[in-house]
């Protein structure tokens, strides 16, 4: 058992550079397994989700190897599996992008039902309908998806909720597919634009991502490709909300300010200078914040991962702030957390409302999923006294080298085995 111990009431300030975005390396990697040749990916963060997709894909056959500089080597010539494995595929939710591919690659894939935070309902319907769309048959059964299909076949899929699983799916799936398949309410996130900029670098003729309607124009003959992958907008969110909430000032260099353009107001609202420019975006908080509404969205609003952060920040904001959850009606998985250390949230339906206390103080608390153990971080920091959180292995999932990072921004915390 490790906790990770903080002691708060030190303001962040300084500059780093995050890794690349999680979420989009976990499809690109995907996407690598569909070519039967080497594809070259840099900036891939060595965080745990990562790290299981890999052993998940060695199951199957391919090869990867990865270096400490986020550079990885994936060959998918072997990769005749199409069994995923249960234990592995549990751990994330991210697995399901293994059906996608291997349907693509294989023609059959058996995919057991996907694991990861407990935030709400994210079914598999979705991707089963966009399966079926095209010309796959599907079923679940003994905790598994199983699909088949001897010939996947173009078709037009509205996206339920665009989705941006099943926005990725089916881009795994009709990069293979002869013809020209349309996804109609896609994702429009930043990870699926990633994601359809490396399919067409394979040989897929994919035009439209990053609005509602994407186009897949399909080839088997899709090969290997080199790709960096764009910074994790997520993380960087993280550590702008962590300054802003601990009266720093913390630049994040390389950020695709476009990225994060939701989160930056709400902050410039709350009363923090923010500046984005070429070399990256930079928040700094002078004087006390001022409480906000924040209603989570699809890209390119509020993104729902920094949910949790931006509440624990609002905790010490004097008057109410209220924060509407449109994505995951289990996301509020943090407040209990954040009650034990003091804060003052009534969760009402999907809305939050926190009234801003003048300190919170430091206590044991849990990182129940990855983004609540984010603002515990970030609630640790600003807190009187130490703070120490538990289940790192959810952390672990979403951060690399998280304690290394903010304690070049002078934090004080360290993590311990107990």
């Amino acid at each position: 058992m490790e906790r990770l111990v903080i002691e708060g009431g030190t303001p962040l300030r300084g500059r780093l550079r995050v890794t690349g975005a999680k979420n989009s390396s976990l499809a690109v990697i995907a996407a690598a397994a569909l070519a039967s040749d080497v594809s070259v990916i840099e900036n891939v963060p060595r965080c745990q989700d990562v790290l299981t997709l890999l052993e998940i894909l060695r199951s199957l056959g391919a090869q990867a190897e990865m270096s400490d500089t986020g550079r990885l080597e994936l060959d998918g010539a072997g990769l005749t599996g199409h069994v995923a494995a249960y234990d592995l595929c549990r751990r994330m939710r991210a697995s399901i992008y293994m059906a996608g591919m291997l349907l693509a690659r294989l023609g059959r894939a058996e995919v057991p039902l996907p694991g990861g935070c407990v935030i709400g309902s994210r079914p598999v319907d979705f991707h089963i309908r966009g399966f079926e769309a095209l010309g796959a048959q599907v079923v679940t059964e003994h905790g598994f998806l199983k699909a088949h299909a001897q010939h996947l076949v173009p078709a037009t899929f509205y996206v339920p909720r665009s989705s941006v699983g099943t926005t990725i799916n089916l881009l795994l799936a009709a990069s293979r597919t002869a013809g020209v398949t349309t996804l109609q309410n896609a994702a429009r996130e930043p990870e699926v634009v990633d994601t359809a900029v490396f399919l067409s670098l394979m040989g897929a003729r994919v035009r439209g991502a990053g609005t509602s309607t994407v186009t897949v124009e399909g080839t088997a003959d899709l090969r290997g490709a080199t790709y960096a992958i764009i910074p994790d907008r997520i993380e960087a969110g993280t550590y702008l909300i962590a300054g802003a909430a601990t009266h720093g000032d913390v630049l994040i260099e390389g950020l695709i300010s476009e990225h994060v353009t939701a989160l930056l107001t709400k902050l410039t609202d709350a009363g923090v200078t923010v500046e984005a420019d070429a070399a990256g975006v930079r928040a700094r908080a002078d004087a006390d914040l001022r409480p906000i509404d924040v209603d989570t969205a699809p890209y390119p609003g509020f993104a729902t991962d920094l949910h949790p952060q931006v509440a624990a920040m609002l905790a010490t904001v004097a008057g109410r702030s209220v924060i509407r959850e449109t994505i995951f009606e289990k996301r509020f998985g943090y407040v209990d957390e954040l009650r034990r250390m003091g804060a003052e949230i009534r969760v009402d339906g999907d809305t939050a409302i926190i009234t801003g206390v003048p300190h919170l103080s430091g206590a044991p608390v849990d990182a129940v999923d990855i983004r609540a153990g984010a603002a515990m971080v970030i609630a640790g920091l600003q807190a009187r006294g130490e703070t120490a959180i538990a289940n790192l292995e959810n952390l672990d999932r979403g951060y690399e080298r998280l304690e290394d990072k903010l304690r070049g921004l002078g934090a004080r915390l360290q993590r311990v085995r107990v």
